[in-house]
């Protein structure tokens, strides 16, 4: 399924997110950068795309991990899932985190993270005395099994 996302350019030198193949769930996006950014083991940095997005209603943005890049170079956004509401028009920027040992750069170009667009419900909270009983129950943390 395939629906139209309007994606203003900030910058000419932004690259519009690109899906890597005609199956993939998540579409790249890519660093903006004036030169390569360090970033230390540890280290935060927010890094720009260039691009803003109108996001339709009822749909969000999840900005994720590339899998190479977290796997390989210990590269992945900071807050582990970035959600872009439907109602932000701003730039995209990317909170990379270095969580490897030795300093990694990041070049203008590189795919830093991956956009995936999906549908959401918003829930009516409705304060109850009890819920309904499940076979888990309160069970967490690991509760449902070791594998």
């Amino acid at each position: 399924m395939t629906a139209p996302v309007s994606v203003k350019l900030l910058d000419p030198r932004a690259k519009l997110p690109a899906y890597g193949s005609s199956d993939a769930a998540g579409a790249d996006l890519y660093a903006l950068t004036d030169g390569p950014v360090t970033i230390a083991p540890g280290q935060t940095v927010l890094i720009h795309t260039g691009i803003a997005l109108a996001i339709p209603q009822g749909y969000a943005g999840l900005v994720c991990a590339r899998s190479g890049l977290a796997t390989k170079e210990g590269l992945a956004p900071a807050n582990k899932v970035g959600v872009i509401d439907a109602d932000y028009r701003g730039e995209l920027m990317v909170s990379l985190y270095n969580q490897s040992t030795v300093n990694r750069i990041v070049e203008h170009g590189d795919r830093i993270a991956q956009l995936v667009i999906t549908p959401y419900l918003t829930a009516q909270f409705a304060p109850v005395d009890e819920l309904d009983d499940t076979q888990r129950g309160a069970g967490g943390f690991g509760s449902t099994g070791v594998n």
